[in-house]
Formats: structure tokens, sequence, C-alpha cells
């Protein structure tokens, strides 16, 4: 009989155990979710025959104007970028900082204009938001043009811009 009880009292300690674990854990992971971004990634327009070719960037650091903000900082070998747009304000601009051997330091303004619409995910997350760009403009220094190929900005890799630079050798 003592060996019953001590048997029912391990069985229940081990249900209490596992659904006090159960309860804790959340069904929803806030962090998946993340915060948006575009991703912008570099071409170059060959231009004896017109193909569109990738790129890539020796040395490139990113600040956001307004802002102390580095988000890319002396990067190297770099053709894609992700860029988070501003929760407080309707445009974002980013300065693209170059550093070539051959010229001194060039830099290149990057404006997006976009939309901001906060959503309710759920009570352990509280609100994201949702952006989308609606227009998007550059300086010509290094940029030759640019293509807004996705205007929803988005927790995964997926291109939302274009940027084309001058063809160089």
């Amino acid at each position: 009989m003592n060996n019953l009880i001590r048997f029912f009292v391990l069985i229940l300690g081990v249900c209490a155990a596992v659904g006090l674990a159960s309860s804790c854990s959340e069904d929803t992971d806030c962090s998946l979710e993340g915060r948006r971004m575009i991703y912008c990634k570099f071409y170059t327009i060959d231009p004896d025959d017109n193909t569109v070719l990738k790129d890539t960037l020796d040395s490139l650091t990113i600040t956001a104007l307004g802002t102390d903000s580095i988000i890319l900082n002396n990067q190297k070998s770099v053709s894609l970028v992700s860029l988070p747009l501003r929760f407080t304000s309707d445009t974002t601009v980013f300065v693209f900082h170059y550093d070539y051997v051959r010229r001194p330091l060039y830099t290149d303004t990057l404006y997006v204009v976009h939309g901001n619409t906060p959503y309710f995910q759920s009570v352990e997350c509280g609100y994201l938001m949702e952006q989308d760009i609606r227009k998007a403009s550059s300086s010509k220094v290094e940029f030759d043009s640019l293509y807004i190929s996705q205007i929803a900005a988005q927790s995964y890799e997926t291109e939302n811009i274009k940027l084309f630079f001058h063809y160089r050798d």
C-alpha cells in the first residue's frame, strides 16, 4: 500500500511538472515577426549590350540622415542591404558612403517615402507596424537609377528596391 501511494504521488508530481512547464510556454513567439525592413539589391547595366548585372560594392557605410544611427559600418563586398524605415515619420533618408581607392569619399542619398500602419498582433506581442514604400528617389553620384520591385517591408529578404549604379570597369 505504501508503494502504491508513493507511485501515485510520483505520477501526480510528474503530471504537475509537465502541466506547469507547458502553461509557461507561449504559443506566440514575437521574435519570429521581427522588425520589418526594406531590402535593396545592387545592380549595374553593361553599356555595351544593356544587360543587367549584379553589382557588389567594395566598401560601404550607410547612415540614417538626422540621427546618429549607423546602419552599416564599412562593410566589404556588399550586394544586398536591409534598411529599417522610421516609425515616427513617413520619410526615411539613408546616406550611402563609399570609400574607393582611386577617389575620395563619395556619398549618395536614398529618399524613401512610406506609409506606417500600426496593427494589433496579439496580447503578448502588442502592436507592430506595417510599412509600405510609396515613393523612392535618390541623388545621382554613384546611383544611376532605382526601381521599386516590392512595396511592402518584410521580415525576410524579399527585394524591395533595385539600386542601379553607374557602370564601373
